[in-house]
């Protein structure tokens, strides 16, 4: 494994990272606890050292399975969680509908030492802002409570987490020069690029460290899908429109040249993409067995992707993917 710092931080966090929602919420299908927490250990004995979850996720359980792995390697290792959800007094929830926000101090308050319990430590490493709109990046009240949270050793950084759809360039401009936050985690992969690339300078002219979750675009760059696939209700691809599995399976092969000349596998490229930034730290890839933690941890020994796949990568996602065009067509203008 490898490291890298993250932003303007102390902390040395491996290049792959462990995203618990998966372990967690039973939105990428379920996992019973007692294989969660052996996934869990494994990646830490693979040099795993961070670890992101939520409080929301499992209505607190994504804190607490990380607890019950943990052990006595707390030392060893950084976590990061998030806040802003009220689950607390809007327990019942339809579907994937967005749940009330809180930002107020007191809430703020109580959901860190609420964290603090589940996650059976005295502090946390990097408290993230979930999903937070403009008008909550925007108060000072928010941003004085952190500091003080900071300052009572609760929590060692604050940052930001946008989510695709609710909170996301704005925001993040505002998380980045507004409130200095040295990390903001952001979705980036080949297939889904802006607005993170409108971030990357942003970020290295504030110092500010990027974590980067779902680099296989949900299961498209590391092999999950094919036009069968079935999801069961409850997971959370099976929201995915049509249309948008038909479309990124046809940007995927335009995607084949990538597998050609390495025996690293489409996985461990779209690792390699998101870490050819610099700005980013650590990959928060979807793990849910060990085949895929092997295969993902193991992406930070493939070589780095060369400057021209990044150029062809580059274009295919300015021109979208020539999905315009013929197969036939694409391939000889390629060739």
């Amino acid at each position: 494994m490898k490291y890298r710092n993250l932003g303007k931080t102390d902390m040395e966090v491996s290049e792959v990272g462990f995203g618990v929602w998966t372990v967690s919420t039973g939105w990428w299908g379920k996992i019973e606890e007692k294989d969660g927490i052996t996934l869990l250990q494994q990646a830490m004995d693979l040099g795993v050292n961070f670890f992101d979850t939520g409080d929301t996720y499992g209505l607190g359980y994504g804190e607490e399975i990380l607890a019950k792995a943990l052990g006595k390697k707390r030392s060893e290792v950084f976590i990061g969680t998030k806040f802003g959800y009220d689950f607390y007094n809007n327990v019942e929830r339809d579907g994937h509908v967005e749940r009330p926000q809180d930002f107020s101090p007191k809430f703020v308050r109580y959901a860190c030492e609420q964290s603090l319990r589940r996650l059976n430590t005295d502090h946390i490493d990097l408290y993230q802002l979930h999903n937070p709109r403009l008008e909550t990046i925007e108060s000072d009240e928010l941003f004085e409570t952190l500091e003080a949270l900071v300052q009572e050793g609760k929590i060692r950084y604050y940052g930001s987490a946008l989510g695709p759809d609710i909170g996301w360039f704005e925001e993040g401009k505002a998380s980045m020069k507004d409130r200095k936050v040295p990390t903001l985690q952001i979705i980036y992969s080949i297939l889904e690029q802006n607005p993170a690339n409108k971030f990357f300078p942003i970020a290295e002219e504030e110092g500010t460290g990027l974590l980067s979750r779902v680099p296989h675009a949900s299961g498209m760059l590391d092999g999950t899908y094919d036009k069968y696939t079935v999801f069961a209700p409850s997971d959370h691809r099976s929201h995915r429109r049509q249309i948008w599995l038909e479309t990124s399976l046809k940007k995927m092969e335009r995607l084949d040249f990538l597998t050609k000349e390495t025996d690293a596998t489409i996985g461990q490229i779209a690792i390699q993409f998101a870490l050819s930034r610099s700005s980013i730290a650590s990959i928060l890839p979807n793990i849910t067995n060990e085949r895929q933690l092997r295969e993902f941890v193991f992406a930070t020994e493939t070589p780095s992707l060369r400057a021209e796949v990044l150029e062809q990568i580059d274009d295919l996602y300015s021109h979208n993917f020539y999905l315009e065009e013929t197969p036939e067509k694409f391939a000889t203008s390629k060739d």
